[in-house]
């Protein structure tokens, strides 16, 4: 029975990757690592922690001795490594956090997974999960591919980066077999609200401001989360050891325009007068360092690894309205605490 370990999976991406993979391979052990910090909750998991295949471990990447006396412990097969601070706005106000998670963290896996394997690297992978990010910010045309040259413009990204590297330098110097994939913005159920979609349908619900930076013109492309979980699956099954895979929904929105539809959509649901919501749109001193554009060239993997999205976006936008509608209780649950007071800090006293 295979044995793999995914970090960050009671994260918002690495949650619908775990429960993906437990469905699907049901003679697979999945271990979930994650350290609950504010982003990772286990309320994401209801529905499959009780599963017989499924653990969950409550661990840091960062504490080295650890994850080499979990890899020691249970001979993981595979790693789908997602466990990163990922907000761009959090890595400006503590840059070293991100530093120490995003990089050092992701050492600490790969020495581990060196020193376990001991170099016996068959049927082994080491598959990194990282962002479009990295590749810095497009003008008004062209794509990222895996051939862009690394350009990151913050903290956040410039730690990615670094993982980046660090993973395809263990391949090319020990012959740890990796794959690392870059994928454009994710949306979907379970999302937490510091990102724009989950963030501005909670800011709508409770008819408070929704805070755009700068004049909103800034574009991303958007892939629905399920989506993502299959490449992930397509990638780890069938990616080529050494190689890069770029992710993208095909689907590119500025942001002004993506939260007037949220504002349309919402507002229908939400029986209200068109164009309530519209109203809370304020504008905000923009992020520092905002990259302008970013798009996503999936050709790579749509060609080679026959992986392509399902979701059509105004589909999957309304899958993901409808579910935050119908989950207040959770978004009640994670919008407290340290995280109202980030909010504030933030936006509101911007």
């Amino acid at each position: 029975m295979s044995k793999i370990l995914i970090t960050g999976g009671a994260g918002f991406i690495g949650s619908h990757v775990v429960r993906h993979f437990l469905k699907k391979y049901q003679d697979y052990k999945i271990f979930n690592l994650d350290s609950l910090t504010y982003a990772g909750n286990l309320e994401n998991l209801k529905d499959v922690e009780n599963l017989k295949n499924y653990h969950f471990v409550k661990g840091d990447i960062v504490d080295e001795d650890f994850i080499f006396n979990l890899f020691e412990k249970e001979k993981f097969d595979k790693v789908i490594h997602l466990a990163a601070e990922s907000h761009v706005d959090r890595s400006i106000s503590n840059p070293l956090q991100f530093v120490q998670t995003n990089v050092i963290g992701t050492v600490n896996l790969l020495n581990a997974a060196m020193k376990v394997w001991q170099k016996d690297f068959s049927d082994k992978l080491f598959f990194h999960v990282s962002t479009d990010e990295v590749y810095g910010s497009l003008g008004d045309s062209g794509y990222f591919t895996e051939e862009t040259p690394y350009d990151p413009k913050s903290p956040y990204s410039a730690s990615k980066a670094a993982s980046d590297h660090f993973v395809r330098a263990y391949y090319n110097t020990y012959g740890l077999p990796v794959v690392i994939s870059n994928c454009s913005n994710n949306y979907g159920p379970n999302q937490f609200p510091e990102k724009l979609i989950p963030l501005f349908i909670n800011n709508i619900i409770n008819k408070k401001p929704l805070p755009v930076y700068g004049k909103g013109d800034n574009v991303r492309d958007w892939l629905y989360v399920g989506d993502h979980a299959k490449a992930i699956d397509v990638i780890c099954h069938k990616g080529k050891a050494g190689e890069t895979y770029n992710v993208g929904g095909d689907n590119e929105w500025k942001n002004i325009d993506l939260i007037r539809t949220l504002c349309q959509i919402t507002d229908k649901k939400l029986q209200r007068d068109e164009g309530e919501s519209e109203k809370l749109i304020t504008f905000v001193k923009d992020r520092a360092g905002h990259d302008k554009r970013y798009a996503i060239d999936a050709s790579k993997i749509k060609k080679e690894l026959q992986w392509k999205p399902e979701y059509d976006f105004k589909n999957g936008l309304e899958k993901t309205i409808d579910w935050y509608l119908s989950n207040e209780e959770w978004l009640e649950n994670v919008t407290s605490g340290d995280y109202q007071k980030y909010y504030e800090k933030q936006y509101i006293k911007r």
